[in-house]
């Protein structure tokens, strides 16, 4: 094999265009692999772990892009390289819109809709913050998916809304649903009488999705923003959203999701819960579950169904142990077709939530949990993309998403680390999720179907799927396909973390056994 590759200076294009080109690029005649990335430092990390970086990529800057390909001659890889131009002049070649408004500032979007009561803004985080506050201004609620806004500006702009009686979702507010409309990463789902405050992402989307497949609906379902619940920010927005639930008409049940506040903010939120009526479920990951309180996103959201539909919460968690007794068995006898000496776990995760529960799931059933991104019982992955004994990945971190697509989006990145995985001797075990909806890739099982068929063949492969037959990729359709491609395909996210760590335990490696230290 021969890898070749090219510096374009100062060449800025957005990352779901360059993951296109070096889609294409990797589909031409002779090339093995491909990637068209910005060069900052974690893009070359990558790069070298794929088997892609020269030395000519030293000099390149985070501004830069980065062009490389592995082919099977010198020859193969100068023509793929020599096309890359016309491949990114195809992919950024606007098309004629014809009668439809492309407004270029608030104030047009304005006057293309009149009647507006809500901004989507996402852009670069730096004007991010000044754009949210001119929508605020005019009177309209704000969903911030951008990143990036400090701080000290995202408490003033809550502060502002607050006082206006308006709603700031974010910064980095992956996800809502606001009068049955799905925005940014949001699945479909049926409307209904349970209403979601979430500080997390994937949280919202597993818990909306799972009420959905129980037969339940969703009112509104309200995103905040990871940091809302930090001391800093104190809880503002969870409170407000928290307040307007309970003023909302058609919401009966109110579900609360994110990870734990900060104490102080916990206080203020219990306060304003203890004076609304309306029953309230709430799972703050990872902390002590109160008594009859959900463990996991999964039996949050059926607890918040039974409740909708009058029925006792008590019976999810019985429902739950029986279910488990069947994942016993069925963990026994997947553990008896892996090799000898195969024995650690490996997750890859698209969604920070998932990556979240999945070490408190498991790290009391495995020893040696690693990642990323640790919580508290975790331990601090050395490399981010060198796997030690149990390693759970959030592929969707800062260090991975610089100048590349979301990993909702794109598969790349993960597919080339499962099959890296499958081939260590150690690996029994490799967990995944994956996300469906709006925003999301529209053919998840094109993209990672035939990794997982190779996987398989060495080590067992579990995954759970966060979405909806309603999505446009249809959930009924991916399982179905995903199950021919050799995946054992759990119905969430939990139970795909609770079913892998038993695989492991079957193996003699859990917890209690000194073999997986």
């Amino acid at each position: 094999m021969t890898v070749a590759g090219q510096i374009k200076k100062g060449a800025y294009f957005d990352s779901v265009t360059l993951m296109r080109v070096g889609k294409e690029l990797a589909g031409l005649p002779g090339v093995a692999d491909a990637a068209v990335v910005m060069g900052t430092q974690s893009n070359k990390a990558i790069l070298s772990a794929s088997g892609l970086l020269i030395s000519k990529f030293d000099e390149a800057g985070d501004t830069d892009l980065l062009v490389a390909a592995k082919a099977s001659s010198p020859a193969a890889a100068e023509k793929a390289l020599a096309a890359v131009d016309e491949l990114l002049k195809k992919a950024t070649k606007k098309t004629a819109t014809g009668a439809q408004a492309n407004p270029m500032s608030l104030s047009g979007a304005m006057k293309v809709l009149p009647g507006s009561n809500l901004a989507l803004i996402s852009v670069a985080g730096r004007y991010a913050g000044d754009l949210a506050m001119q929508a605020l201004e005019n009177n309209l609620h704000v969903m911030l998916f951008s990143d990036n806004v400090p701080l000290e500006q995202e408490i003033k702009l809550k502060k502002f809304a607050r006082n206006r009686g308006l709603l700031v979702m974010g910064p980095d507010c992956g996800t809502a649903i606001i009068n049955g409309v799905p925005l940014a990463f949001a699945n479909v789902v049926k409307r209904g009488n349970i209403g979601i405050v979430a500080a997390a992402g994937t949280g919202l989307q597993e818990v909306s999705c799972l009420i959905a497949n129980a037969g339940g609906g969703v009112s509104q379902a309200i995103g905040t923003g990871g940091r809302d619940v930090k001391e800093e920010v104190g809880g503002i927005m969870f409170i407000e959203g928290l307040k307007a639930l309970a003023k909302d008409a058609q919401t009966r049940v109110i579900l609360l999701v994110s990870k734990p506040p900060h104490p102080a903010v916990l206080r203020r939120i219990e306060t304003v819960a203890k004076g609304i009526r309306k029953p309230i479920v709430t799972l703050f990951i990872g902390a002590k579950a109160a008594a009859g309180g959900p463990a996991t996103l999964e039996e949050a959201a059926l607890q918040a169904v039974a409740l909708a539909q009058g029925r006792q919460p008590g019976t999810v968690a019985q429902q739950l142990a029986a279910r488990d007794e069947e994942f016993r068995k069925l963990a026994r006898r997947e553990a008896a077709k892996r090799q000898k000496g195969r024995k650690y776990l490996r997750g890859l995760f698209s969604g920070g939530t998932f990556c979240a529960e999945a070490q408190i799931l498991l790290k009391d059933l495995l020893a040696n949990v690693h990642s990323n991104a640790p919580v508290k019982g975790a331990k601090q992955l050395r490399n981010s993309l060198l796997s030690e004994k149990n390693t759970l990945i959030d592929l969707g971190e800062d260090e991975f998403t610089v100048g590349r697509p979301h990993p909702m989006i794109d598969y790349s990145l993960r597919n080339s680390r499962i099959l890296k995985e499958a081939a260590d001797a150690e690996t029994a075990v490799i967990l995944l999720d994956i996300v469906l909806g709006y925003g999301s890739n529209l053919d998840p099982v094109g993209e990672i179907s035939g990794m997982i068929r190779q996987a398989a063949r060495k080590v067992s492969v579990v995954c759970s799927i966060t979405g909806t037959d309603e999505d446009p990729q249809n959930r009924s359709k991916v399982e179905a396909a995903l199950r021919k491609a050799g995946a054992l395909v759990m119905p969430s996210n939990a139970a795909a973390c609770i079913f892998a760590g038993r695989i492991i335990q079957c193996l003699g490696y859990g917890a209690k056994n000194k073999s997986s230290k």
